[in-house]
């Protein structure tokens, strides 16, 4: 479902702020794949999933999504294929439309827009539907400004939005660091629910190692802008955090110091 060949990817190219994002990074992802990907700031994380969703443009190297090159595809034009929750649950919506209103514009994603009346009955009856099974007593405020929700209820109404139609790849973003730990608990569970019911191939970054372990087929480790381990099924069920912990520090040659992993 989705292919990264020799990823390289450099910011500030040429000055005393070069940055090494990415390098020679590849990546093959099945179809309904989960994967999580941990590692320590500035290990390319995000850089990787910007690329994915075509934020950025690799200096070298080819993305394909589903059989398509992708690689030189504007950020609007993969907008069909790709779903995004981001960490900041203000990101993914608009707040001064309301719940009915948002929903609509996701429903829309890739599709050709025309004069018609913006929601329709039939199409009310959908969102209500899928509103339900978030468990938040949404279905029965569709009017209600976005704005006026809890971070939590926005962030899982961005995540419907996101899996709507259903994305070739959904992309999470430490889509639950924001917030506290039973919202972010309910947040988890409502991502594993809904892309294991729609079978959606789905990438995670995650600063929690029991979050990591916990969720997914597949685990990914970054480091330096490189894939450094990358492990799945049995393999992955049977890791610990002191397993992660003594990867990192196998990979760097010293102990693993990174407060906000430790501390997750």
């Amino acid at each position: 479902m989705l292919e990264l060949n020799g990823i390289h990817k450099t910011f500030n190219i040429g000055t005393i702020n070069e940055k090494k994002a990415l390098m020679d990074v590849s990546l093959k992802v099945d179809e309904g794949d989960f994967i999580t990907v941990i590692g320590g700031n500035g290990a390319g994380k995000s850089t990787m999933l910007n690329i994915i969703a075509g934020v950025f443009s690799p200096e070298q190297g080819s993305i394909m999504i589903d059989g398509i090159d992708v690689t030189k595809m504007t950020e609007f034009k993969r907008a069909s294929m790709v779903g995004r929750v981001f960490q900041d649950p203000m990101v993914g919506t608009a707040s001064k439309m309301n719940i009915e209103e948002n929903l609509a514009l996701a429903n829309r994603r890739g599709k050709r827009r025309g004069l018609n009346w913006g929601i329709k009955k039939d199409e009310r009856e959908l969102f209500k539907q899928k509103l339900k099974m978030l468990d938040l007593n949404l279905e029965d405020r569709l009017t209600t400004k976005v704005g006026l929700l809890s971070g939590g209820q926005r962030q899982a109404l961005t995540l419907l939005m996101a899996t709507l139609i259903k994305p070739k790849v959904l992309l999470l973003d430490e889509h639950t660091a924001a917030l506290d730990p039973k919202t972010a608990s309910k947040v988890l569970s409502l991502t594993e629910e809904i892309t294991s019911s729609e079978n959606i191939t789905t990438i995670m970054i995650t600063h929690n190692m029991k979050d990591a372990i916990k969720y997914g087929n597949r685990l990914i480790m970054m480091m330096g802008g490189k894939i450094i381990y990358d492990v799945k099924g049995e393999e992955k069920a049977k890791l610990t955090v002191q397993d992660l912990l003594a990867k990192f520090e196998q990979s760097t040659g010293g102990e693993f110091a990174n407060d906000r992993m430790l501390l997750s």
